[in-house]
């Protein structure tokens, strides 16, 4: 939202266009041809509108008659609208020891699918301690049997790495 404030608060309306002649187009978008800039504040000011430059970066500028209050509003009701359409995607994280139990690693994995079958991805993440940095091929495993357990609903992003004293790999959803 930032972005399109920033964007509307840039144009310049009325009093604030300095250019000597503008491309007009009308209140009800006809094009009005290429007019001193005075002249086109004149018409604006008669229709009781805002004369807005819609384009400065054209030759000659193009400005609009518009009623600028509503233009803003407008913009913004878009813009809002288009974040609504928006899905954002969270990751989830599921952390286990190499040395997990078989039904501990199945109940991790009910919760990924969980949050598979919800639309976020999921980071799996194997931290080892003291040791077993020496056995990190076991943490390897795992992963890769966790990700064929779940290979019906879910594909592997980024297979596992080994980062620090953690293995990590990051599931998403598979698309049909």
């Amino acid at each position: 939202m930032d972005m399109e404030v920033s964007i509307i608060s840039d144009l310049m309306i009325n009093e604030q266009i300095r250019d000597k002649e503008v491309r007009l187009v009308g209140e009800d978008g006809e094009q009005l041809g290429v007019v001193p800039a005075k002249e086109a504040l004149r018409l604006a000011h008669e229709a009781n509108l805002d004369l807005v430059k819609v384009a400065p970066q054209a030759k000659p500028p193009v400005c609009k008659i518009i009623d600028y209050g509503k233009y803003r509003y407008e913009m913004a009701r878009k813009d809002k609208e288009a974040r609504k359409k928006q899905k954002v995607i969270d990751i989830k994280e599921i952390r286990f020891s190499p040395n997990i139990d078989v039904n501990d690693l199945n109940t991790k994995m009910n919760h990924a699918r969980k949050f598979l079958s919800s639309g976020n991805r999921v980071k799996v993440s194997v931290r080892f301690r003291g040791r077993e940095m020496a056995h990190t091929a076991t943490g390897r495993v795992i992963l890769e049997q966790f990700a064929e357990k779940l290979s019906d609903i879910a594909v592997i992003d980024k297979p596992a790495k080994l980062e620090g004293r953690s293995m990590v790999m990051f599931l998403s959803e598979k698309r049909s």
